[in-house]
């Protein structure tokens, strides 16, 4: 099992959304990235509420092991440059990821990357061209009623709370939480702020995929509705 993006034919889980597509003779498969266990679930709720016609995530991410903590060499240049010290673009590999977990989902959805120096918990801002056009009312209930009652419920949580801020978030079990003070809408166009607890988040989507292959996935309640 691997805990990045798969490559090939290699297939790329995401709890809640696609794992019962898993195959009994998959011998190695990806629970993604943090970043797309992040966006996915919420940008299967928008797509199945109002259609999604395309959308960029742009990600502002806790800083990683894989950069340096001082300027010095490294083979992604601006990775090199000093992690705590630093806001550094790169590049994500969460909007390519979204097709094998949404194939389905015939929308392109681009994306990149700005480390930034916090430890953990980090915040994925899905900008969509939506279907349909919408309100934020309505984006709003249906993003709540998403957290609470649908198999999606593990997933995405929903705050509302005006002073939330990143760490406010370390220890979410959830996958992406849906920050309703920031949520954006006109017409059209959905603007939706996700954080994530990227480190212990993202190992409770594992463990849950770990579960569920190895046939012991606890059941939750009250029951989600179908």
């Amino acid at each position: 099992m691997l805990t990045a993006p798969g490559k090939g034919d290699v297939p790329n889980i995401v709890h809640g959304v696609n794992h019962e597509t898993l195959k009994p003779d998959e011998r190695i498969l990806s629970c993604a990235s943090c970043t797309t266990n992040a966006i996915v679930p919420p940008l299967k709720a928008m797509a199945d509420e109002y259609g999604v016609l395309r959308g960029h995530v742009e990600t502002v991410h806790s800083f990683t092991n894989d950069q340096n903590l001082l300027d010095n060499y490294h083979k992604s240049e601006r990775r090199g440059r000093s992690a705590p010290l630093n806001m550094v673009i790169t590049e994500t590999g969460a909007a390519s990821a979204v097709a094998k977990a949404l194939p389905d989902l015939d929308a392109t959805i681009t994306g990149s990357s700005i480390r930034v120096p916090v430890p953990n918990v980090s915040i994925a801002i899905l900008n969509l061209q939506l279907g349909r056009a919408t309100d934020r009312k309505e984006v709003l209930e249906h993003l709540r009623n998403v957290s609470l009652t649908s198999p999606l419920k593990r997933q995405i949580d929903f705050i509302s709370a005006p002073d939330a801020v990143s760490s406010d978030f370390v220890g979410s079990r959830h996958a992406s939480i849906v920050d309703a003070g920031a949520l954006k809408v006109e017409g059209d166009n959905a603007i939706l702020y996700l954080w994530y607890d990227n480190e212990f988040g993202y190992s409770c989507q594992v463990v849950r995929v770990v579960q569920y292959v190895s046939g012991v996935e606890y059941p939750t309640y009250p029951a989600p509705a179908a």
